[in-house]
């Protein structure tokens, strides 16, 4: 968070002060009756409120937060009477957690000038196996966000490829390594624009499987935020500004290291539902969501303050750019916060509880379970359920599931991702520069991945869709080839795409709480949610049902080249 964006809340912060009631419908807190087998709005609340309470923490893998999230979980399932999956014949899969931290050995010097760690860089950790950066030449990559200007994967690679930012916008690190994979390191020049608070938050430690390297084998690239004075200096003293794509800098000498710890494990959480034909319930329809969220922040803020703020000027949360607001945009923030103060108190709040991302997906899954364990008839074909840890660390839990498959992993034949969907209603629209809405409406939900590898599952989700009391309006504006948000590649499904096996995201996009504290139980869609999560439950009966493997019609990728959206 820059310094600026910290100061902003002070301000809001000291807005008016009247403590009056909490008004109805702003419910923080609830217990709803016993959940039943049909799939309703009421029984996903109480599911919710239970999952993204406070004293779940924020469920982050590798913290006894997430465990608690994951027993939970495990407790409905065995009530529910699924047969466990993990391993030992239990409902768990552990994965063994190690921190990596940054190490203060770590250096950086260009024609022998030294710089520092923390002032000049701050690396993020990309896993074990990151590439060296001693004796490779810097190449400037171009501006990020611009393919006019941006240089070919094969010009940089061995080198180190150095970024401009536009201003206000960030780089993800895991879409810049896929881009860049051959390089020998990314820098990103934005260095200057962050606060020291966050420069040493992300010093802090990172989670990382102890066991093995990931499948995808191929070393990632070094990642690192860079000051100007360094990008100078890899080109001769030139300004950032002044570079020209493809130009080449200077040689780096150094090396970024890292030391290790023992942590808490993460578990991911497997259940099966056997199918009802001898012949094909040794097949399994998957069905899949993330247990996991993000860690209490370090300091509190104030949740009205961060939902005005973002509301106005961060409407796609942490997906936004963080820019500086304009004065017509804090006085917009301080009406909607006073008209808030107005009617309840302040209150401060450190808990990332994760409602939508992903307790909804979490708890659709456990819907989804009862309804088809109490069921009379079952589908031919067995389901599976996977709730994944890690997926915030880089879709970790499903990474290690699907090389460390509990079933065979041939056998399964379609996975449903479930990641977001409590969202999207026209509360959370989201405009162009002409104010025409790009998503956000009671029906909306995107739509990613049903026919990269079979059209013949995308014509099943299609036709689920057409048979609801009231069909949804499918979207797939994230599922276009080149899509610069990369959703294909950053939930679980990838981890099964990659070995060939058919896959659906269903995802009603970010919003105002995406990574935020503000993403609470009180701001689901409920009616929605309930229309996704049947939906879901139909297309896994239909697959469930066929007499045949859904066709996979197009190219399998290589599970070990990394995803390209």
């Amino acid at each position: 968070m820059a310094a600026g964006f910290a100061a902003i809340f002070f301000t809001l912060q000291g807005c008016a002060t009247a403590k009056p009631a909490v008004p109805a419908g702003d419910v923080r807190s609830y217990s709803g009756p016993p959940t039943k087998a049909s799939i309703t709005a009421g029984d996903l609340r109480t599911r919710l409120y239970v999952f993204a309470d406070d004293s779940m923490g924020g469920r982050a893998a590798g913290t006894p937060f997430n465990l608690r999230g994951t027993a939970y979980i495990e407790r409905e399932v065995r009530r529910l009477g699924l047969d466990p999956a993990g391993e030992n014949g239990t409902y768990f899969q552990n994965i063994a957690f190690v921190s990596r931290t940054i190490s203060r050995n770590s250096s950086i010097t260009v024609d022998g000038r030294a710089f520092a760690l923390q002032q000049d860089f701050v690396p993020r950790d990309m896993g074990p196996g990151m590439r060296s950066i001693d004796g490779a030449v810097a190449i400037y990559g171009g501006t990020w966000g611009d393919s006019a200007t941006r240089v070919d994967s094969a010009a940089v690679a061995g080198k180190i490829v150095v970024l401009s930012v536009p201003e206000g916008e960030t780089v993800n690190r895991f879409a810049a390594s896929r881009l860049y994979r051959p390089a020998a390191a990314i820098v990103v020049a934005s260095l200057d624009d962050m606060s020291q608070a966050a420069r040493s938050n992300m010093l802090g430690p990172s989670l990382d499987i102890a066991a093995e390297a990931p499948v995808t084998g191929t070393p990632a690239p070094a990642f690192i935020y860079a000051s100007n004075a360094l990008v100078s200096a890899l080109f001769g003293g030139a300004s950032p500004a002044s570079l020209k794509a493809g130009e080449i800098g200077k040689r780096v000498h150094g090396a970024i290291s890292y030391t290790r710890a023992n942590e808490p494990p993460g578990r991911n959480v497997i259940a099966v539902i056997r199918g009802s034909d001898p012949a094909l319930r040794g097949e399994f329809v998957a069905l899949g969501a993330h247990n996991d969220h993000e860690p209490p922040l370090g300091a509190a803020v104030d949740h009205d303050s961060v939902r005005a703020y973002n509301t106005v000027v961060r409407p796609s949360g942490a997906e936004s750019p963080n820019v500086r607001p304009t004065e017509e945009q804090l006085l917009r923030v301080r009406a909607i916060l006073d008209s808030l103060r107005a009617v309840r108190p302040p209150r401060r709040d450190s808990i990332m509880n994760g409602a939508d991302d992903d307790g909804s997906g979490s708890m659709a899954l456990l819907e989804i379970a009862e309804a088809f364990a109490k069921s009379k008839t079952k589908p031919k074909r067995s389901l599976l359920f996977v709730w994944h840890t890690g997926e915030e660390l880089g879709l970790v839990g499903s990474d290690w599931f699907t090389r460390h498959p509990t079933v065979p992993r041939d056998s399964i034949v379609t996975q449903l991702n479930i990641d977001m969907i409590g969202r999207g209603g026209s509360n959370d629209a989201v405009h162009d520069t002409n104010g025409k809405p790009v998503y956000g409406s009671p029906d909306f939900i995107e739509i990613v991945g049903s026919r990269r590898l079979s059209t013949e599952l995308g014509d099943i989700v299609d036709a689920a869709n057409q048979s609801q009391p009231r069909p949804l309006a499918f979207s797939h504006v994230f599922d276009t080839t080149g899509e610069p948000h990369q959703m294909y590649c950053r939930s679980d499904h990838y981890m099964y795409a990659r070995f060939g096996i058919p896959i659906t995201f269903f995802f009603t996009s970010v919003h105002r709480d995406y990574h935020q504290v503000t993403d609470e139980p009180q701001y689901i869609d409920y009616e929605k949610y309930a229309r996704i999560v049947n939906l879901v439950h139909d297309i896994a009966q239909r697959v469930g049902d066929l007499d045949h493997r859904p066709v996979v019609d197009k190219p399998r990728p290589n599970p070990a080249a990394g995803c390209i959206a």
